[in-house]
């Protein structure tokens, strides 16, 4: 999602100064980490962040907005662009990479686009009910899709068909506000909107097992919008993280608090 929002509260003091930064979603119940700063990598001041993947040594980008979605693929080091296709009339939302065909979810306009993976042409449009946010694939090719609720859908990869659903809870409540997705071995990511939390899922049951606070990344908030953008990077135990309109990327690794 969606329209700006800056409903940041408090001040926190960052590297960049005191600047605005949402509230954390309080989770009771689960493990809770922190992201350690491993690299700040640059990332696009202008970039409405609604989808994020590496895939390759590339990064793909989905971003959103009415008049301002594309997808591009760039260096995750440089910054550097190497394929833009903007997508003016739709708010573009979440993205995922597979061998030969690239997924990208709309907002509201009720309909993913396939594209080819070395290309990103749009190859064909296939609708689907509700809103899209974020998308993500497991090991096997399976798409996993939020909406905005609580309730994850697993998808085919080669038909966007529904598979089946989940809940994603902890011990004593449904936890709604799914936002941009990744998808590693045995776990899933979400960003939870409008806070710095990133919840860990286990897709077999819908059970959050860690809430990540990250709060603290030593980003300035001066005109930006909440954190949405996670991503593995393949090979190792990090992650890279973004937001919305915001200056910098963020390669982490998630620890236990201290």
């Amino acid at each position: 999602m969606r329209a700006r929002t800056f409903s940041a509260i408090g001040c926190a003091l960052l590297l960049t100064g005191c600047v605005a930064s949402p509230q954390s979603a309080p989770l009771t119940g689960v493990a809770v980490l922190r992201a350690q700063v491993v690299a700040v990598l640059p990332h696009p001041r202008d970039a409405f962040t609604e989808g994020l993947e590496l895939d390759g040594g590339e990064l793909y980008e989905s971003t959103g907005e009415v008049g301002r979605s594309r997808i591009t693929v760039s260096d995750p080091v440089t910054g550097e662009v190497r394929q833009r296709v903007d997508v003016p009339a739709v708010f573009g939302e979440g993205i995922t990479v597979l061998p030969t065909r690239v997924w990208q979810l709309t907002w509201q306009d009720g309909f993913a686009f396939e594209r080819d993976r070395k290309t990103l042409a749009e190859l064909r449009r296939v609708p689907y009910q509700g809103e899209g946010w974020g998308l993500c694939h497991q090991d096997d090719g399976t798409l996993v899709m939020s909406n905005g609720t609580d309730t994850l859908t697993f998808r085919d990869p080669a038909t966007f068909a529904a598979k089946g659903t989940i809940r994603v809870h902890t011990q004593d409540r449904s936890v709604a506000l799914l936002n941009e997705l990744a998808c590693t071995p045995g776990a899933l990511y979400a960003n939870v909107w409008k806070t710095d939390t990133i919840v860990r899922i286990d897709p077999r049951t819908g059970a959050v097992t860690a809430s990540i606070d990250l709060s603290d990344l030593p980003v300035d908030r001066t005109g930006a919008d909440v954190l949405n953008g996670i991503t593995p990077v393949p090979g190792t135990d990090d992650f890279l993280v973004t937001g919305k309109l915001w200056p910098s990327m963020f390669r982490v690794r998630f620890t236990t608090q201290e």
